[in-house]
């Protein structure tokens, strides 16, 4: 039985993670789920941002032509209200805000979502997600 992905990337997420990695080297996501910039997911270098005990990993995202692994963090409060929701990480024209590292590329990420089949949910509801600092 596969466990479902919590969270994946579209292409052009995956070309842009590449065009940041050349820049910035090993990268991170973290959703806060605070106002404005923190309901966006936020993509830093891979440590900047401090991953705190209630934050959860949602899924390590692997990108071709980048070597490491780059996690996916979510706000303990914020995945109460995702949970049962897929999210897929997208690029759209425009800039965020905050200190996102794809600010000055004038894009910037954002989620897409969709609820878990009952299915996926009752598979993952036996795999009990990580939490706490790395």
């Amino acid at each position: 039985m596969e466990i479902p992905l919590r969270v994946e990337l579209t292409s052009a997420a995956e070309d842009l993670l590449r065009t940041l990695y050349k820049v910035h080297g090993p990268l991170m996501f973290h959703q806060s789920g605070g106002c404005c910039d923190g309901s966006s997911p936020m993509c830093y270098q891979a440590g900047e941002f401090r991953v705190g005990g209630q934050d959860v990993l949602l899924g390590e995202l692997k990108v071709a032509g980048i070597q490491e692994l780059i996690s996916f963090w979510m706000s303990a409060s914020q995945f109460e209200y995702w949970k049962h929701t897929h999210l897929t990480v997208d690029v759209v024209v425009g800039r965020g805000g905050g200190f996102s590292l794809e600010s000055p590329e004038g894009k910037r990420f954002l989620i897409r979502s969709r609820l878990f089949t009952e299915h996926e949910w009752e598979i993952l509801e036996k795999n009990p997600v990580t939490t706490g600092a790395y």
